[in-house]
């Protein structure tokens, strides 16, 4: 009975070395919070922006009030970035687990290749005046993005990647509440998802 319980015992350790070897599980809950957090900030600077732009209340030209929305975007993706990279190189450290390796460098490309061709995407949309689909096009990219990267990391993530692109094609059909998806794909499902796996995996 003993050598069984020994057995499993083994197997067990043998499989946390095999998914730890195969997937990068030092994802923080906190970084997804924190990111949610910017996201819902940033989201409520552009809609105070834009109704303040159709209310008369802020004299702007086009090029500069698209200027502000790109800032404001670049910020809560770089302060967000920040944020994901301070608390996974914690939660890496707490691990006793190396930040960069093999399976970090498969996520990221992984990852990468979705959002670069979606940026580019959206810089066209842009250019071309379709700025309504801006929003539905960075949901829709983001959750291919985590979609890709769920092979090489927790499998929780793709549950959020689902959550984004229903998100992101309902974003399609109702033009007008580009920052309410934006706030709730990018902010309160962050909130939620980094809630749930602070708990589940670090508390």
């Amino acid at each position: 009975m003993s050598e069984t319980i020994d057995h499993l015992n083994d197997l067990k350790e043998i499989r946390s070395l095999m998914e730890r070897s195969s997937r990068f599980i030092s994802l923080s809950g906190l970084s997804g919070v924190f990111a949610g957090l910017f996201a819902l900030l940033g989201a409520g600077f552009a809609y105070i922006l834009i109704e303040g732009l159709k209310s008369g209340k802020v004299w702007m030209s086009a090029e500069e009030v698209y200027l502000y929305l790109f800032m404001d975007a670049f910020i809560v993706l770089v302060l967000a970035i920040g944020a994901g990279l301070f608390f996974t190189i914690r939660q890496t450290k707490k691990k006793g687990l190396r930040i960069w390796d093999a399976t970090s460098k498969r996520l990221v490309i992984n990852m990468a290749v979705p959002l670069a061709v979606g940026g580019f995407f959206c810089l066209a949309l842009l250019y071309y005046g379709l700025v309504g689909l801006i929003a539905p096009g960075t949901l829709i990219f983001y959750g291919l993005a985590l979609l890709n990267g769920s092979n090489f990391t927790l499998k929780d993530i793709r549950n959020l990647a689902y959550c984004e692109l229903v998100l992101g094609v309902l974003a399609t059909v109702f033009i007008g509440y580009g920052i309410l998806f934006w706030a709730i794909g990018f902010g309160i499902l962050h909130i939620v998802y980094g809630v749930v796996m602070y708990f589940k995996y670090e508390k």
